[in-house]
């Protein structure tokens, strides 16, 4: 029976030897950004080492900050034993060059090199990561610390700032654990923001008055995570990249694995402060830093946020919008379950890929994608090389909130359009990893 791991090995081997090759004979233009992939050895804490596999022997990988519409040129070597890929996430580029071996895009062999070209669009916080399969190895995949922020200028107008942070989300050491129905999920041992759990990163330095941006990235392979800012309120500006219809001042942010949210905040309160996340477990286990205004001593301080109920509608029109789609796509999500211990299996219409059957996009078309979860767990479920609109949520209508991950809560219906604007296979898929390797994804095919 062919899987994932199966399907991905097959369609390197074809691509590597039809496309990788080539890639080596372009001209010795020098490139833009130059990615090593590389076992790394990781001090998360004092006495405490992740071993791990990195970008450039650093955890989050080297910012790539770039123009809208100029074109880059980016080296990826891969120093590790096993193929690796990188996936230019939220990105609008060709398949070939998106970094997904689903798509057509060329596993990179143990020691080989691939130069990745293509032109960066559309503005906003994207971000890059494998997207090589993992299974059970949960040393492989979105596990290990292959990750890095993508900032697309020019960037929309956030309003005045002084001071602009990338901060990523990432939990350490995963094992499998039984879940609710009693299958196997995964679970971790550890959290950081970035690469430093709470207590062991230098505190953020900050004075009163100023306005801070925060861009947040959920580089968590499968976890969903709160954060707030103990004593201040989070102005969400921008989700994925893209410009909220409506910002609005919460006390704490929600993220699923792959979501970015961008917010800003006035430090209108001064202390010694931990931004963390609220959950009590997740923040022991070291999801924090520390945000410290001038001049002020002691130690740093936690105060539980209000119960915060998030809604991506508070941040949308409320209005529906005035778009009608060509057609609707239903996609049903539902689990396998395999007996007490064992790893669920997933599927889309019934079926778990690459038995899944594919999409047929015309180009030119919107189409509605009418995501109904009839499982109890949430999925953040992500579309490559396109951005949708957000349009219902159990049938209650919205517009203008336009992403490239949704999250679709268990036993719930989210609708999501987007125009058929990029040719090329395209790849569509829950974004934990787990998920995702054990059938939740489908092709997308313009014909």
């Amino acid at each position: 029976m062919m899987n994932r791991r199966t399907f991905i090995a097959q369609a390197g081997m074809f691509v590597a030897s039809g496309t990788l090759a080539p890639a080596f004979g372009w001209p010795q233009t020098q490139p833009d950004f130059r990615l090593e992939i590389a076992p790394l050895q990781l001090e998360i804490a004092t006495g405490k080492v992740i071993h791990t596999v990195a970008y450039n022997g650093r955890v989050p990988g080297p910012l790539i900050r770039w123009l809208e519409g100029k074109p880059i040129i980016i080296d990826v070597v891969n120093r590790t034993e096993i193929p690796e890929i990188v996936h230019w996430h939220g990105l609008q580029i060709p398949s070939e060059m998106d970094g997904a071996a689903e798509e057509g895009s060329p596993m990179i062999p143990p020691g080989g090199q691939f130069r990745y070209r293509f032109t960066p669009r559309p503005a906003g916080f994207r971000w890059y990561h494998t997207h090589a399969f993992a299974g059970h190895d949960l040393k492989l995949g979105t596990y290990t610390g292959q990750f890095g922020c993508f900032f697309i200028d020019p960037r929309r107008d956030a309003g005045a700032y002084d001071q602009e942070l990338f901060l990523t989300l990432h939990d350490w050491n995963a094992y499998l654990a039984a879940g609710g129905d009693f299958s196997m999920d995964a679970a971790y041992d550890y959290s950081t923001i970035d690469d430093r759990m709470l207590g062991y990163a230098a505190p953020v330095k900050v004075r009163e008055g100023q306005r801070l941006l925060l861009h947040v990235l959920n580089a968590s392979a499968s976890m969903m995570h709160w954060l707030a800012l103990a004593g201040h309120d989070l102005t969400v500006v921008a989700m994925d990249g893209n410009p909220v219809p409506t910002p609005l001042s919460t006390p704490a942010i929600r993220l699923g694995p792959a979501e970015r949210i961008d917010v800003l905040v006035s430090m209108n309160h001064p202390g010694i402060w931990i931004l963390g996340e609220t959950r009590d477990q997740f923040r022991k286990a070291g999801m924090g830093t520390v945000i410290e205004y001038a001049n002020q001593q002691g130690k740093p301080r936690w105060i539980d946020p209000p119960e915060t109920l998030w809604d991506y509608r508070h941040f949308a029109n409320p209005q529906p919008t005035t778009r009608q789609p060509d057609q609707v796509v239903p996609l049903r999500f539902e689990s396998k379950f395999h007996g007490q211990g064992a790893v669920a299996t997933w599927t889309i219409n019934g079926k778990s890929f690459p038995h899944t059957d594919a999409i047929k996009l015309r180009e030119g078309q919107r189409y509605r994608l009418q995501m109904m979860n009839r499982s109890g767990d949430d999925h953040p479920l992500h579309l490559h090389r396109h951005t949708f609109e957000v349009t219902s949520f159990n049938s209650e209508p919205v517009a203008g909130l336009y992403k490239d991950v949704v999250v679709v809560p268990g036993n719930a219906t989210v609708e999501a359009d987007f125009t058929a604007n990029n040719p090329g296979a395209t790849l569509f898929h829950c974004h934990n990893q787990t998920h995702m390797d054990f059938g939740f994804m489908t092709l997308f095919r313009y014909v």
